[in-house]
């Protein structure tokens, strides 16, 4: 069977859509560190983990996300394996209205952006991050209390990333608000939205599920980091 553009999305984002922001070669890619901490393999073979290894600074965290699991080679350290549901839009009649508190975040704004998501830990957001495009976000008075934002772009499909709402402002629906603002463009620019959330994150999973998401697969994250070897023959393997 051919396997689905979505079941290896960080490497096919950074062969597609997202090229412009990929460092590597024809058969490893990561997006730079203040982007994102992302990296894909277009085989999951040793002489690949080790042209990967080779490729980045020690200490520096890469992320895979995969559908199947994968074997490590010891040369990294697996900091975490989280499962998550990879969910895909499918209500093809859906045609929100625009909302006009939602307002697109800029540069300027990326501090508040940094703060909003190390308060509420939705996935990694960088320096950066903010070059994936069309991020937006609700303010009351000057203070950045809600955001969402697109992240990888395999093909015809975008990732909706990063929905936080600050924990005083939450319970207003400005999560579902962002949400639809996010796949009306998607899907108003020809493309399908997806998005990724953790299985033990029953809240999100129903009001994703409300919203008109459907889940397609169970992934994989790799959290992995570069050990620092003394011992090189550990490299040989």
């Amino acid at each position: 069977m051919t396997p689905h553009v979505l079941d290896n999305p960080a490497w096919n984002a950074m062969n597609t859509a997202n090229s412009h922001l990929a460092l590597g070669n024809d058969r490893v890619k990561i997006f730079p560190e203040e982007v994102g901490p992302f990296g894909g393999l277009k085989n999951y073979d040793e002489p690949s983990f080790r042209e990967l290894y080779d490729m980045i600074p020690h200490g520096r965290r890469v992320v895979i996300p995969i559908n199947r699991e994968l074997k490590i080679p010891v040369y990294w350290k697996v900091i975490d394996i989280v499962k998550v549901f990879q969910m895909i839009f499918n209500n093809p009649t859906f045609a929100p209205a625009n909302d006009s508190r939602i307002v697109e975040l800029k540069k300027e704004q990326i501090p508040q952006m940094i703060a909003l998501t190390q308060l509420t830990h939705p996935g990694p957001f960088l320096e950066r991050t903010i070059e994936f495009g069309n991020y937006k976000g609700i303010f009351n008075s000057d203070e950045l209390i809600a955001m969402a934002g697109q992240r990888m772009h395999p093909n015809e499909y975008i990732e909706i990333s990063a929905v936080c709402t600050h924990p005083d402002h939450t319970g207003k629906g400005y999560a579902r608000i962002l949400i639809y603002d996010q796949v009306r463009k998607i899907m108003t620019e020809g493309n399908i939205p997806f998005l990724h959330v953790r299985v033990d994150n029953e809240s999100a999973i129903k009001l994703y599920k409300h919203l008109g998401f459907t889940v397609r697969s169970q992934m994989n994250i790799y959290v992995l980091e570069k050990r620092e070897l003394n011992d090189h023959s550990l490299l040989l393997i």
